[in-house]
């Protein structure tokens, strides 16, 4: 399907450890994540780092791995600039870079809909002296809904989901067809206690549990009132942070590849800010690799 088009290979890192450390100790991890194999890496914008510098400053650092945008907002800066940093990074290093778009939270009166269609219009209109690169710009949207996921397929390479189940990757892949690329971030969590394990998965959802617009989408995949309430169910938690040993970890993942995801980023959770993840990246990579190799 979409995979192979983007490099990405079957499984990516999808962090927000890199808001909380310094350029040296990022540097040094994303260096030692492609040396170990890794071909995507995935950054969000949400706590302060803007998405395209950071994204420009990982793409130094490294000689081939692919960097996300997971996702840029729309509404961190207008549609030329987004546009003219985008065109930059193609030329600069070209075919590494994935523009990842979303909406960015709630806007009240805003359709999200309407505003990514005329950021995406504002953004094929923009003019630059700039040179064009000589490969494509690859850009994904963050989408959900039957709408949005139509528009990504129509309108960029494919899109991007995040906080889903499995069964949602199964729908969202019959909307996008067979051509267009699908990304699906999953949380994990190495701790095989259930007790403490879906008490630090709590934690991670609970302002998502929080937001109206996250909670209409939990609705839309299916969970009742009683799991968005006092923290999640135990059902909604389990679907949405997968937990346990590596290989139980692994078999869950898989799971969104087997629903038509073509490459899924991982999340781990449960790492104080500040810290690295990286004992984690490495068993993640001894167990997946093989699979990232051969996508």
């Amino acid at each position: 399907m979409g995979g192979d088009r983007l490099g990405l290979g079957t499984f990516g890192i999808w962090t927000f450890d890199f808001e909380h450390q310094p350029a040296a100790m990022m540097r040094d991890s994303v260096q030692e994540l492609e040396d170990r194999g890794w071909r995507a890496f995935w950054i969000p914008e949400l706590l302060g780092r803007e998405a395209l510098t950071h994204a420009s400053y990982l793409l130094s650092c490294t000689r081939e791995m692919r960097i996300v945008n997971g996702i840029a907002q729309i509404w961190a800066r207008e549609a030329r600039w987004t546009h003219g940093a985008a065109r930059l990074l193609a030329d600069a290093y070209p075919g590494r870079h994935v523009l990842g778009l979303g909406f960015g939270g709630e806007r009240p009166g805003v359709r999200p809909l309407a505003a990514m269609a005329e950021y995406l219009d504002a953004m094929d209109a923009a003019e630059t002296p700039a040179p064009a690169p000589a490969g494509p710009m690859h850009r994904l949207l963050a989408a959900y809904g039957p709408k949005m996921l139509a528009l990504a397929r129509d309108r960029s390479a494919g899109a991007h989901a995040y906080h889903v189940n499995v069964a949602h990757t199964a729908q969202a892949r019959e909307i996008l067809g067979r051509e267009a690329f699908l990304g699906v971030e999953h949380a994990v969590l190495f701790e095989s206690d259930p007790r403490r394990a879906r008490e630090v998965a709590r934690e991670h959802l609970r302002l998502y549990l929080d937001s109206k617009y996250n909670i209409a989408k939990f609705r839309r995949l299916g969970y009742s009132e009683e799991d968005l309430a006092h923290g999640g169910s135990d059902r909604i938690v389990d679907d949405l942070v997968f937990w346990g040993d590596p290989d139980t970890i692994v078999e869950k993942l898989n799971a969104h590849l087997d629903a038509g995801a073509d490459h899924v980023g991982i999340q781990v959770i449960g790492v104080e800010p500040g810290r690295s993840a990286m004992p984690y990246w490495r068993l993640l990579g001894d167990a997946l690799l093989p699979a990232n190799a051969t996508a």
